[in-house]
């Protein structure tokens, strides 16, 4: 059984104005109850999640974005730039179009030198070792960057029938992001998790499609240099606050899992799952008991919410409890677009029903 406090998990984006305040709230109230510190992913270029990649797409000499052309049924037209520039996030201005190669280009040709997160990752390291220095965020802490697993972003970037030809180089791309940052941080100091929405692409698509799934989950973990913490967040997206799709109980995610455990030959750190606000039922839970983790393994449950505050946290705790007993606590996704005055409140509630929960099993 599990004795004293559970620790927490940070999903990863933090709506507040920068680096410096994400580490100095999370690390303020929290302390050592945070093994990891994720920067928050602030600012214009990055608050959107995967929207930060769209430049990339937009800007590359090799690819053309396109849109649908109302007026001839399956032809495009050559998509309008953002009259407010390419990081912009107002509604209006918003992109939506798709990319494709342009007509000559190859797809061996292609190639994505820089996708920001590197550059990204290596001014926030900057940040959280100097506040580290100053004995704000706790010795043992690590700093965790977030990326997205490459179909996310291809499927939303670019046209179906195109994807085949663009994701390898995406991916190649996202690889050596990972690279640069393993030299230029400490491998010891660094957590790298990936933001995986597979337990929904299982669910939609059809059996045929499942191995491509567990094969893209696995190969993501050679990517993660030895020494450096990995992560997975499994999820069913997060659009306005509701999934993609409903999980019925969490068996996807266990099946998920399990598969990782099975064929990964490197540690992996946590694998964390979510559960919705209403589930506070056991069999939403059964199927962790045919999880299969590796003891190096934390499973972390996405089980805090603000809108039922410790009280339902530490229902579906419960629950949950009654089935496996040893997890972490987190949201069910980042909480990058929720109102900033909330975030401090939302933190506290980790605290208090990770305390809370940590006496009730111990006791």
């Amino acid at each position: 059984m599990t004795t004293g406090a559970r620790d927490v998990h940070l999903v990863g984006s933090v709506c507040l104005s920068d680096a410096e305040e994400v580490f100095r709230t999370l690390a303020g109230i929290l302390g050592e109850r945070a093994p990891r510190l994720p920067d928050g992913e602030t600012g214009a270029a990055r608050s959107l999640w995967i929207q930060c990649q769209i430049p990339f797409f937009l800007g590359h000499p090799l690819l053309e974005m396109v849109e649908p052309d109302p007026a001839r049924e399956g032809s495009y037209r050559p998509a309008l730039v953002p009259a407010g520039g390419l990081y912009s996030t107002t509604m209006a201005d918003r992109y939506r179009g798709r990319a494709r190669l342009r007509e000559g280009a190859s797809a061996e040709d292609l190639s994505f030198e820089d996708l920001g997160y590197a550059r990204w990752a290596s001014e926030s390291y900057e940040t959280f070792a100097r506040l580290k220095d100053e004995g704000v965020i706790p010795a043992r802490t690590r700093f965790q960057v977030c990326l997205p697993s490459p179909p996310v972003v291809t499927g939303s970037t670019t046209l179906a029938e195109e994807i085949p030809k663009v994701l390898p180089a995406y991916e190649a791309g996202l690889a050596r992001e990972i690279e640069q940052m393993a030299r230029t941080i400490p491998h010891d100091e660094l957590a790298i998790q990936w933001d995986s929405v597979d337990p929904f692409r299982w669910e939609v698509s059809e059996p045929g499609a499942h191995a491509a799934i567990l094969a893209d989950l696995v190969r993501l973990a050679g990517y993660v240099p030895e020494g450096v913490e990995l992560g997975y967040h499994l999820c069913y997206g997060d659009f306005e606050h509701k999934h993609g799709r409903e999980p019925e109980d969490l068996g996807t995610c266990v099946n998920l899992a399990n598969v990782l455990a099975a064929r990964v030959d490197r540690e992996i750190a946590w694998v964390h799952m979510p559960v919705p606000r209403d589930r506070a039922d056991t069999p939403y839970f059964e199927p962790l008991r045919d999880l299969d983790l590796h003891p190096e393994t934390t499973l972390v449950l996405g089980l805090v919410h603000l809108t039922d505050g410790v009280e339902g946290t530490l229902r579906r705790i419960e629950a949950a409890t009654a089935v496996r007993p040893d997890f972490a606590i987190a949201t069910e996704c980042g909480f990058g677009r929720r109102p900033p005055e909330t975030i401090p409140e939302l933190v506290r509630i980790h605290l208090e029903a990770a305390g809370a929960a940590g006496a009730s099993v111990s006791s």
